[in-house]
């Protein structure tokens, strides 16, 4: 009797979600679809986008400017390196507080915040005068309020916009951060041996503030109903009658996001640096590291919508995730400069999917009112696994002498987030659904 009527409310839950009456449909306003919201949702991908490649820039800023900002306050290289990482450490925090904001109040305010930081944080930078200015700067107008809504927020929001083609949406916006590897970079180094690092750091500011604040008001409009596409409703559906609560499902995404960041973080920590123990120059050591983050940001823009709206998130996920792995252990044979372009250009395209598509699974699995904080829990963790794995790389090749076996390590790491996703893949399948109703 107790398994009958358990059987019964599955079905039931099951029959409410399809019909998009469930928890997986919310409402977020009471006014009625515009007639120009199909038009209006391409503007917010336009505009998240231009707000993820330019305000990523500031990423990059410190990583030219490093070397001159150091030695012009006698500095060790470990106190602007500590900024970057605090950046990196708020950003994180700031996804998670930003994504629960996007889910209660929607997306205008902390793009409109994000702006404003990103842009004076970058003007005060030229006022430095001691380490605890750089870290303010960094971790918290840079960090916390800038890079925290760079990319959870926006993706969350772009997939309040986009039901049934989801995982393009998300591609399209990541692909902003990414494609901000290969302009700014040597934007900045130009501007810096031109006119120093200081009114550099000035124009950079006042050209994002120029930018992102029109283009933040953009995104003030919420769509007028949030819904699951129904491939989505049908896979939440499945999760429950699988019997994988979304905390479960929670944990083994957090897991596996620490096994594939910290193998992702390898090559974009130390390929500059394992090119030139090869003997090539720094300037194409670069230049591969260039390609590399080019091919993700096609990735990103192409792969992910293609895979995960066709596939769903997880297959997605799983298919990018082995790109990757195997990549990454073909950089420890690699022996040739153009086998090196070769292999980092498709382990390009195999990471950039990988990040993109944690929000795309949360979206079709768990609560659609809860993907901004969910997506920003997640991704914290990827963070960890990005700062393990660049601290790690560094690590093995102090003891070792070689960065071989820091890439079989990571290897290693990526096996684990491969074992997760096929873990859930066998376990959200549709036929396990039937067998419980059964």
């Amino acid at each position: 009797m107790p398994c009958r009527r358990s059987c019964g409310r599955r079905r039931r839950r099951r029959a409410r979600v399809e019909r998009g009456r469930g928890p997986a449909e919310v409402i977020l306003s009471n006014t009625p679809a515009a007639p120009d919201e199909g038009r209006y949702r391409f503007l917010v991908l336009l505009a998240s986008l231009t707000l993820a490649l330019v305000g990523s820039g500031a990423m990059y800023l410190l990583i030219v400017i490093l070397k001159p900002l150091a030695e012009e306050f006698g500095w060790p290289r470990a106190t602007p390196s500590l900024a970057y990482s605090l950046q990196f450490f708020g950003g994180g925090i700031g996804g998670i507080v930003m994504g629960y904001w996007l889910d209660r109040a929607g997306m205008g305010l902390p793009a409109l915040l994000c702006a404003v930081m990103i842009g004076s944080g970058a003007i005060l930078l030229q006022h430095v005068a001691n380490e605890w200015h750089l870290y303010l700067i960094y971790g918290l107008m840079l960090g916390l309020l800038g890079q925290g809504v760079l990319f959870t927020p926006l993706v969350a929001n772009a997939l309040r916009w986009f039901g049934r083609r989801g995982g393009a949406a998300v591609g399209f916006v990541a692909a902003g951060q990414t494609a901000a590897g290969v302009v700014w970079p040597p934007v900045f180094r130009h501007f810096n041996d031109t006119i120093g690092w200081r009114e550099t750091s000035l124009w950079y500011g006042v050209f994002a503030l120029a930018v992102m604040l029109p283009v933040s008001l953009v995104l003030w409009r919420q769509p007028a109903r949030l819904t699951l596409s129904a491939p989505g409703r049908l896979r939440s559906a499945t999760l429950a009658e699988a019997g994988v609560s979304s905390r479960l499902m929670m944990v083994c995404l957090c897991i596996a996001i620490v096994g594939c960041c910290t193998a992702m973080s390898m090559p974009l920590a130390h390929l500059v640096a394992f090119g030139s123990d090869m003997g090539f120059s720094s300037a194409r050591a670069a230049e591969i590291l260039s390609l590399m983050l080019a091919a993700a940001a096609v990735s990103r823009m192409v792969g992910v919508g293609v895979l995960a709206d066709r596939f769903g998130g997880l297959r997605a996920l799983f298919a990018f995730s082995a790109i990757q792995a195997v990549m990454l252990a073909m950089f420890g044979v690699v022996d040739s400069l153009v086998g090196l372009y070769l292999v980092a250009i498709i382990y390009g395209l195999g990471y950039g999917g990988v990040t993109p598509c944690y929000p795309v699974i949360i979206r079709e699995y768990l609560p659609a009112h809860q993907v901004g904080g969910r997506t920003g829990i997640v991704l914290w963790f990827g963070t960890i696994g990005m700062a393990l794995g660049g601290w790690l790389g560094g690590y093995v090749f102090d003891q070792s002498g070689s960065y071989v076996p820091a890439f079989l390590i990571g290897v290693g790491f990526n096996a684990v987030n491969l074992g997760v996703i096929a873990a859930l893949i066998y376990r959200t399948r549709p036929s396990l659904g039937r067998l419980a109703r059964a």
